[in-house]
């Protein structure tokens, strides 16, 4: 019987076993491990709403209710989303001390990650705008000559021009823009915390927020340019032409007095 030669392999079929086995190893790679990171994202989550509503139940439930549903003295929390709750808490307005026209920023009693608890809780209530990313809420490349248009159109009617804060009806104010971080001036324009209107993304889209954000930053650094001089509190021409009536005319008619009065006493003498 004639022995039956042995089959050669083909020079190229090794090359073709490997790639075959590098496939099959990625493809176990896809199907296991993304759902490991998920499952895993899952359970930070479920964590941090869990830990957010222990907060909540202490320093939250009394005025919003056990439930966010609200009460008679406090809101619904049901669908304004994390970035309300970074805002609020995180500037300190919230918890509050005592209700009125209006609540002012005070020193913030909760650490970073408790807010981001408390805000993970609120979130699982209702969809609601996210607290945002940096890259979204960064000036790095914001045209700031733009932002200051869209400040004058947008906020300037209540926060002055150079965002200096002022006086509203029925004991209600805007806000002083100084000091606040480019995140809070961001979910502001996404939440509209309080007296103040909010823009959403299909409103003033994220691009125009930051040129808003860069131009806050610019007219409030302690590098800022002030050619006037005296700032007057930053309230525009009315108030200094104003301060220049009264206290310039009034110190005229001063001195016109002045020297009536002496001229007077002179032709006596």
């Amino acid at each position: 019987m004639k022995k039956l030669s042995a089959r050669r392999r083909h020079p190229l079929a090794a090359v073709v076993v490997l790639l075959l086995a590098l496939a099959a190893t990625g493809g176990l790679y896809a199907a296991f491990a993304p759902a490991g990171t998920a499952k895993a994202d899952e359970t930070a989550q479920s964590l941090a709403i869990e830990e957010g509503k222990k907060l909540y139940s202490v320093g939250c439930a009394s005025c919003h209710g056990t439930g966010g549903q609200g009460t008679t003295d406090g809101p619904s929390l049901v669908g304004v989303g994390s970035a309300a709750v970074d805002f609020q808490v995180g500037t300190g307005r919230m918890p509050a001390q005592q209700p009125g026209a209006q609540v002012p920023r005070k020193k913030v009693i909760y650490t970073q990650a408790e807010i981001d608890q408390l805000a993970a809780y609120v979130a699982s209530l209702g969809a609601g705008p996210i607290t945002p990313t940096e890259g979204q809420y960064s000036p790095d490349g914001a045209d700031a000559a733009k932002g200051g248009e869209l400040f004058r159109t947008n906020c300037a009617q209540c926060h002055n021009f150079t965002g200096e804060g002022g006086a509203l009806t029925h004991g209600k104010y805007a806000p002083s823009l100084e000091g606040v971080s480019p995140k809070h001036l961001y979910e502001a324009m996404q939440t509209g915390p309080q007296n103040m209107p909010s823009f959403p993304d299909t409103t003033m889209p994220e691009k125009e927020k930051k040129d808003i954000i860069a131009y806050v930053q610019a007219v409030n650094s302690e590098k800022a340019d002030n050619p006037g001089g005296l700032k007057l509190g930053g309230l525009g021409p009315v108030s200094e032409g104003l301060f220049a009536w009264i206290f310039g005319l009034g110190a005229l008619i001063a001195v016109a007095i002045w020297v009536a009065a002496h001229t007077a006493k002179a032709k006596k003498s």
